[in-house]
């Protein structure tokens, strides 16, 4: 009999940062640092419209002619978010963002943000997994064990 797959909002986080779109990107990175998270939904007028990784800031404030004081949210968020809802079990959710190759989906329901889930909470969840089902032991080294 398969075991029932729990739903993302067990493993989501909740505490949310936000960030308007007309904001200066150096905003957003302060917010990244001060609240030590890498992910940052953009919300305009209760929507959100985009999401900011700390990826996304580190490539701008890469780039010579680039002001971080100057350039806005807008200009260096993703527009098309992974959004899911917060029943969607977590191995679908954890597949769809291996497949988009993306850090973060945001959970959501209609129009009402509720919630991050990271690949930090991906591993969490795993470890979860892996202290239920009672894999503990030795750690195997990532070259096969030699």
């Amino acid at each position: 009999m398969p075991t029932q797959v729990a739903p993302i909002e067990r493993f989501m986080s909740t505490v949310l940062v936000v960030i308007a779109p007309e904001q200066p990107l150096m905003e957003a990175a302060r917010l990244m640092r001060l609240h030590a998270i890498r992910h940052l939904p953009v919300v305009k007028k209760g929507r959100l419209v985009g999401i900011l990784s700390q990826r996304d800031v580190h490539l701008l404030e890469t780039l010579q002619d680039v002001d971080p004081a100057r350039v806005l949210v807008e200009e260096a968020m993703v527009r098309e978010v992974y959004t899911v809802e917060p029943e969607e079990p977590i191995d679908r959710v954890a597949l769809g963002m291996a497949e988009r190759r993306i850090g973060t989906a945001v959970v959501a329901h209609g129009d009402k943000l509720l919630g991050l889930f990271t690949t930090t909470d991906a591993l969490r969840a795993l470890a979860a997994y892996a202290v239920d089902q009672g894999i503990l032991g030795e750690a195997v080294p990532m070259n096969g064990g030699s």
